[in-house]
């Protein structure tokens, strides 16, 4: 079964068509920049021209997006327009799109796909996956079930949130050496670490690629790894949700 998954993120939108049996996208990936200001009607209009450009009709579509998601309403703003606060996203992604649309949070939906075919897949105990890139996403899972919505980037941490401090976003906007960038992320991790006690820390996202980069100035105790799937785990993950 093919499956469009759509992975909304705040910098960029991701597209692929996902065979669900294989866990693979199919063709080229499409990408387009996130607007700004990212407003539904802005959001609508760049999904509309991913949709075009696979040629998707009355087939089903897969979203991750930068929010929490209940009974497919979108809950919050991460990263997002605050117009998408207490927004019926399911219905009017659907609607706009003339598909059945189906909306989850973005991270979780990653870790859903590394869960499934990548670096989690057969893990028990708790895994706790994270993708850094404009902020910090992450999905928590026990036994291989998803803990949904855990946006565990937004913790409390100096002046703000750990993901104003350990993002991918973070690192550029000050321009931080990986030894200096790896020294916050290493916090965040300890506490994450001290709150959880996962038995597994799987990196995703941006930087995903660069582990080997920075893995050597991680010092917590608990394994942590690059994710398999890295930037594709989004689009798979999100085409995963709608089935």
């Amino acid at each position: 079964m093919e499956v469009l998954g759509i992975d909304v993120g705040g910098t960029g939108i991701k597209v692929n068509i996902v065979d669900i049996e294989s866990g693979q996208p199919i063709g080229e990936k499409f990408k387009i920049k996130t607007p700004t200001p990212a407003t539904p009607e802005a959001i609508i209009e760049c999904l509309l021209t991913a949709v075009e450009n696979f040629n998707w009709k009355e087939k089903k579509i897969g979203i991750g997006f930068p929010a929490v998601i209940k009974n497919g309403i979108s809950l919050t703003a991460s990263n997002i327009d605050p117009a998408f606060i207490n927004y019926n996203i399911d219905e009017e992604f659907s609607k706009a799109l003339d598909c059945d649309v189906k909306v989850v949070n973005d991270a979780d939906a990653a870790g859903i796909a590394e869960m499934t075919y990548g670096k989690g897949k057969g893990v028990n105990g708790l895994v706790l996956f994270l993708t850094l890139g404009t902020g910090i996403g992450s999905a928590l899972f026990h036994n291989g079930t998803l803990l949904p919505n855990t946006e565990l980037g937004h913790l409390k941490y100096k002046k703000s949130v750990f993901e104003k401090y350990a993002s991918n976003s973070a690192r550029e906007f000050h321009h931080l050496s990986w030894k200096k960038w790896a020294k916050e992320l290493d916090v965040y991790l300890n506490h994450l670490n001290l709150l959880l006690s996962p038995d597994l820390i799987l990196i995703g996202g941006g930087v995903s690629k660069n582990f080997d980069l920075y893995k050597q100035y991680l010092n917590v105790n608990v394994k942590v790894e690059m994710a398999a799937l890295q930037n594709d785990a989004g689009i798979i993950g999100a085409a995963m949700a709608a089935v």
